[in-house]
């Protein structure tokens, strides 16, 4: 894959969950920002260019019921699963959404469940088309699933809880039936792809909060690492943990600014110190965390940015992020095309994407220094829970300590693994599963890696 190609599906663009029990898209009140997805192209005002099948939705909702059918007495002691009564309502700019509770809605690109009506509406004629366009039918049925899983919470009586955990139950419950999906149970999908669900992930990045919102904001649904995790919770433990979800048992690692410097600058470095500043913090954390892993010590790894087509001579190199960096063995060294990735992956993400890139090269050090392989799914999922670790580092160290993580660099690297791991065979690590190996690298440190 070349460079070119790898950067040009980055995600520039939010898309601001900002409203209790829905998906929406805003930036703040206006107009919503317009991503960059995978394809390249923005069409977020061409409703005609990206109609979606009437079957997807409805068909998605007909499915969602059909799964919670079987699933809500497991969460209900038994009890029977009673379907939505209110129906389930598109709408457009022309043709609105029924009010809910008494108060009529003003068009916004959104979706959501209303409890007083016992409903869901959608945007049939902005978002919807967007999602469906840009990332595929399978992230529709999980916005729908995200949707009835409101609806859910509303009949089991667990609604007086924070709206960022709400929010993140809901993405739970709907990560559950992505599992009866993946295992063939669907009537409304079939034969789901590793890049079909990766797909969705992406997607999932643009349905987060904006970087710097409180996890205390009444209107906070969660950042994209904590949304994806509860999704994954879902998908791979199922819908009894996605029920016991409350304040004190999910992990929120959404944090505000702490100056008006950081919010001005969204945390970000200037490119050259954050190249400077991440690769003297990972050397030193592993100078600290190798030894532990292996009673060896740790020697000092070299770290070069090279211009496009002037890479360092290696014979053998462990490539990652398309070929474009790599860590040599023979020299022991990592390097990586400055221009053509790491400034890329600064300017259309963020620092900490250019973090994800030195963890990983640094993990592929770390791999091959102990006799492991890296190229394997095996060995590639150590790397990233490696890279994890080294993050957890940066989250629970004492702030005095060096450099920091500020709100929005989780969701930065979780950018990065997505523009480096999509899957490409059954065979591969998906992104999905990378991920999900970082976060236990994030969240429980190195002892989870080994």
């Amino acid at each position: 894959m070349s460079v070119q190609r790898l950067v040009r599906g980055l995600l520039a663009g939010v898309l601001v969950a900002a409203a209790s029990g829905c998906v929406v898209v805003s930036s703040g009140g206006t107009e919503p920002r317009r991503p960059v997805p995978p394809g390249g192209l923005g069409r977020m005002n061409n409703a005609s260019a990206n109609a979606v099948p009437g079957d997807v939705v409805t068909g998605a909702l007909r499915d969602v019921e059909r799964f919670w059918s079987a699933a809500y007495p497991r969460v209900a002691g038994g009890a029977a699963f009673t379907p939505i009564k209110g129906g389930y309502h598109p709408y457009t700019r022309s043709d609105p959404a029924p009010a809910c509770g008494g108060q009529a809605a003003a068009y916004q690109p959104n979706a959501f469940y209303c409890p007083a009506g016992d409903f869901v509406a959608w945007d049939a004629e902005t978002l919807i088309p967007q999602l469906y366009s840009d990332f595929g039918p399978l992230l529709v049925g999980f916005v729908m699933a995200h949707e009835y899983g409101h609806a859910i919470q509303s009949r089991l009586g667990v609604t007086e809880q924070p709206t960022v955990v709400l929010e993140q139950q809901a993405d739970c419950f709907a990560g559950a039936w992505t599992a009866d999906v993946l295992a063939g149970r669907s009537t409304a999908f079939k034969s789901v792809t590793p890049a079909q669900l990766d797909n969705t992930v992406a997607g999932m990045l643009l349905l987060r909060d904006e970087p710097g919102t409180a996890a205390q904001n009444p209107q906070a649904h969660g950042n994209a690492f904590d949304r994806i995790r509860a999704m994954q919770d879902g998908v791979e433990k199922g819908v009894s943990l996605c029920a016991d979800y409350r304040a004190d048992n999910v992990p929120v690692t959404e944090v505000p600014f702490t100056t008006q410097e950081e919010a001005a600058t969204g945390g970000d470095l200037p490119y050259a110190q954050a190249v400077d500043a991440l690769s003297k913090d990972a050397q030193a954390y592993w100078a600290r965390a190798y030894p532990q892993l292996t009673g060896q010590p740790w020697e000092t790894l070299g770290v070069q940015a090279f211009e496009s087509g002037s890479a360092p001579s290696c014979p053998a190199p462990d490539s990652s992020a398309g070929g474009a960096a790599f860590y040599c063995p023979d020299g022991d060294f990592i390097a990586f095309d400055d221009e053509q990735l790491g400034q890329q992956l600064y300017q259309r993400i963020g620092d900490n994407a250019v973090g994800m890139l030195l963890g990983d090269l640094f993990a592929r050090a770390v791999q091959d220094r102990r006799g492991a392989q890296t190229q394997d799914r095996a060995g590639q999922l150590a790397v990233d829970c490696f890279a994890g670790a080294w993050t957890n580092d940066l989250l629970t160290r004492d702030p005095a300590a060096g450099i920091r993580l500020s709100p929005g660099d989780l969701d930065e690297a979780v950018a990065a693994l997505l523009a480096f791991g999509r899957a490409g065979s059954q065979q591969e690590a998906s992104a999905f599963d990378r991920i999900g190996a970082y976060r236990g690298g994030v969240l429980k440190g190195l002892p989870s890696c080994s």
